[in-house]
């Protein structure tokens, strides 16, 4: 048998009810519905008070650690982050700092973002995808971007965002066949005690 995907979503929100984090968790169902995956949430909002001040990887206490080996051990990512003036979140960067520069090679990659208003929808192309192609992932086709006016009680409500965000994975699919070779000798996903796991 198979095993399951491992799909990693990471937001950037750092607040309790972020949207950021809204976002992800909608999108992380919506693949989950059509491929079968080990399905895993890091919250960075949640981690922030012990990497934002650490300048190297060997200063990272254990819990952010293992949130960086989730992310680098992934099949798939996906990644969601406030935009504040036209870009991600200074601690959004930081996080990803911390990630091993062939970490993400062919790894395929999910982008999203959240703003206050439509002005920063161009912030995924323009923003993310320079990140992302850095690390030499492959940025999937369609980006999700929600404004604040498109959640209602912490869930995306906005019918014409669910069918773009629903069209996003959809599109997204046939790249989710390929998975990139997971490095040996790292701990299974379920003994990462950071990363918060969700239903599949």
């Amino acid at each position: 048998m198979t095993r399951p995907l491992r799909l990693v979503g990471v937001s950037g929100g750092l607040h309790p009810t972020s949207k950021a984090a809204a976002l992800t968790k909608r999108l992380l169902e919506l693949i989950a519905d059509q491929v079968h995956v080990e399905q895993h949430l890091i919250e960075l909002g949640r981690l922030t008070p012990q990497f934002a001040s650490a300048v190297s990887r060997s200063q990272l206490p254990d819990a952010v650690e293992a949130a960086l080996t989730a992310v680098e051990r992934a099949d798939v990512l996906v990644v969601a982050t406030p935009v504040y003036r036209g870009s991600y979140t200074g601690l959004f960067k930081h996080f990803f700092d911390f990630v091993h520069q062939d970490a993400l090679i062919d790894k395929p990659v999910l982008l999203a973002a959240t703003g206050g208003s439509e002005r920063h929808a161009l912030m995924i192309d323009h923003q993310l995808r320079p990140l992302f192609s850095f690390f030499q992932a492959r940025t999937l086709p369609i980006g999700v971007y929600a404004t604040d006016k498109d959640f209602e009680n912490g869930r995306l409500q906005d019918r014409a965002v669910i069918q773009h965000a629903a069209l996003a994975v959809q599109r997204a699919l046939p790249f989710l066949e390929f998975t990139p070779p997971n490095v040996s000798g790292n701990r299974p996903l379920d003994d990462l005690a950071c990363v918060h796991a969700s239903a599949a």
